[in-house]
């Protein structure tokens, strides 16, 4: 891998003819990289705008106002995580000084509180968000946004679904109360140098299904990915999403796709003044009850399961509580 694949999706939606050759140069990525940028999704530009304008104004606030909404406990990913709280390096099993972020999370906002969201197996995976007071358009900015990520999010899945040979609903069926999240990330300028091995945020790979990200300001201090050989490939920078497979995904598919390593490296010392960059985060996650185990279409004589069965809520508690610092 030199570069990322970028698919145009407004072929998906056209004809069938078009949701063939769509699905096709997604599983490409999907079986080389595990990553691809996504143009052509429909998604509309106040959407977007509005959602970051809403994560700059918040982000804008004095420490103590965004305090007053911090995530109650660690293992919870809701509401505002300040810096030096997540290491997302501790994914992959490494250890790095924290990454150099502030992050404001929220998840399904309207629930019903039933056993099923309320029991001892829903938490950390369920539990209400916490809006802050100000700014007022807030809330209604940020819904929006997560509106049309519920949209995309089932459109990939249908893609997905097409080329691995199962029903179009197999993921969505697996998704029908889905503890989906959606981050709103803020990677301020350095008021210091770095320490070693600091960085925005560290390699890692994503627990989840899949990921959508899309990014402001993408040329200073941006996503890489790691290729087969180990170096790092940037990005491209355009006015589009980038998509990207968690680890649930490659269970799924027993490997045949990949989820692959990523960071948020450092902007370039000669651009630090000017390496403001907000990016806005949308992972799609089963169901914690949904059981993952290796698809019958990724699984043969000569390519045997390599997972073990497990749920959604047991692998991704166990993992996701290594990030948090005290």
């Amino acid at each position: 891998m030199t570069e990322i694949p970028v698919v145009d999706l407004s072929r998906s939606f056209e004809s069938q003819a078009g949701f063939d050759v769509c699905a096709k140069a997604i599983a490409r990525a999907c079986e080389d990289t595990g990553f691809f940028g996504v143009l052509g999704h429909a998604v509309p530009p106040p959407v977007i705008a509005g959602a970051l304008s809403a994560a700059r104004a918040f982000f804008a606030l004095p420490m103590e106002e965004k305090m007053k909404v911090q995530r109650e406990r660690p293992e919870l990913n809701r509401a505002y995580i300040t810096f030096g709280t997540e290491t997302l390096a501790r994914l992959a099993g490494n250890e790095t000084p924290p990454d150099f972020k502030e992050v404001y999370t929220v998840g399904p906002d309207v629930y019903p509180r039933d056993d099923y969201h309320t029991c001892a197996e829903a938490l950390p995976h369920w539990g209400p968000n916490r809006w802050p007071a100000a700014p007022d358009h807030f809330k209604p900015q940020v819904l929006a946004y997560w509106g049309e990520m519920q949209r995309l999010k089932i459109h990939l899945t249908h893609l997905f679904a097409h080329v691995l040979g199962i029903g179009r609903e197999y993921f969505p069926s697996r998704m029908t109360k889905s503890p989906d999240q959606l981050r709103l990330i803020h990677y301020p300028p350095y008021a210091r140098a770095w320490e070693p091995g600091q960085l925005r945020a560290g390699e890692h790979t994503d627990l989840g299904l899949l990921t959508i990200v899309y990014s402001d300001n993408n040329t200073i201090g941006g996503l890489e990915v790691r290729n087969r050989n180990g170096g790092w490939v940037a990005a491209p920078d355009f006015d589009g999403f980038m998509v990207n497979l968690g680890d649930t995904m490659m269970r799924w598919c027993n490997d045949r796709w990949k989820s692959t390593p990523h960071r948020v490296v450092n902007p370039a010392p000669v651009a630090n003044a000017g390496s403001d960059r907000i990016s806005l985060a949308f992972f799609a996650i089963p169901d914690y009850d949904t059981t993952i185990e290796c698809l019958p279409s990724c699984v043969d004589e000569t390519h045997p399961a390599l997972y073990p069965p497990v749920t959604m809520g047991e692998y991704r508690a166990a993992r996701f509580a290594r990030t948090a610092n005290a």
